[in-house]
C-alpha cells in the first residue's frame, strides 16, 4: 500500500513539475513577446536622439548656435507598428512605423521656443544605425498623399490621427527641461 501511495505521490509531483515548466516556458515567451514593443520604442527613441537633427528635420528647421555646438535632441515617440508583424525578437524587426516629436535642447531655451522636429517617421532597422525617413510633401505630391505612399494603410490612418499620449508628452517635457538645464 505504501508503494502505491509513493507512486501516486511521485506521479503527482512529476505532473505538477511538468505543468509548471510548461507554464513558465509559455509565460516567458509571452512576456518576451510583450516586451518587444517596449524594445522597439526604446530603439526608436535612442536612434532619433543620437542622430543629427538634419536626418529628421522638417522644412529646413535647424537649431541656432555655432556649428560646433551639439545640443541634445530629446524625443518622444509612438510606435504605430512594425514589420514583419510576427517578429518575436528585436533583431527580426526590419521596419518601424511611428511618430516622433523631438526638441533640440539648447541650454536655457524653454520648450515653447525650442526647435522641434515632428511627424510620422519610418526607421529602417536593417541598417546600423537604423535609417530614418520622415514624411514630407514634394513639389508634386501633397503631404497626405506622400504619407499614404510611404506608410501601409493601417499605419497611415493612425499617423493622420494619433501623436503622443499625455503621459508620453509629460515624459518628453521632463526630459527636455533636464537636458536644457531648466
Amino acid at each position: 500500500m505504501n508503494r502505491t501511495r509513493a507512486r501516486w505521490a511521485a506521479g503527482i509531483v512529476l505532473a505538477a513539475t511538468a505543468g509548471t515548466v510548461a507554464l513558465v516556458t509559455t509565460t516567458g515567451s509571452d512576456a518576451h513577446r510583450a516586451d518587444l514593443p517596449a524594445q522597439i520604442t526604446d530603439r526608436m527613441r535612442t536612434t532619433l536622439e543620437r542622430s543629427d537633427p538634419a536626418q529628421h528635420h522638417h522644412a529646413g528647421h535647424q537649431p541656432a548656435g555655432a556649428a560646433d555646438e551639439k545640443p541634445a535632441v530629446i524625443c518622444g515617440v509612438r510606435v504605430y507598428g512594425y514589420e514583419p508583424a510576427k517578429a518575436t525578437e528585436l533583431a527580426d524587426v526590419r521596419t518601424v512605423y511611428g511618430f516622433h516629436l523631438c526638441g533640440v535642447a539648447e541650454q536655457g531655451r524653454p520648450w515653447d521656443v525650442a526647435v522641434k522636429l515632428a511627424g510620422p517617421v519610418i526607421l529602417d532597422m536593417s541598417t546600423e544605425p537604423p535609417g530614418i525617413q520622415v514624411v514630407e510633401a514634394t513639389d508634386g505630391v501633397p503631404y497626405a498623399e506622400r504619407l499614404r505612399q510611404m506608410f501601409p494603410g493601417k499605419y497611415a490612418e493612425l499617423a493622420q490621427k494619433e501623436a503622443l499620449t499625455d503621459g508620453e508628452m509629460a515624459d518628453l517635457r521632463r526630459r527636455y527641461d533636464a537636458a536644457a538645464g531648466l
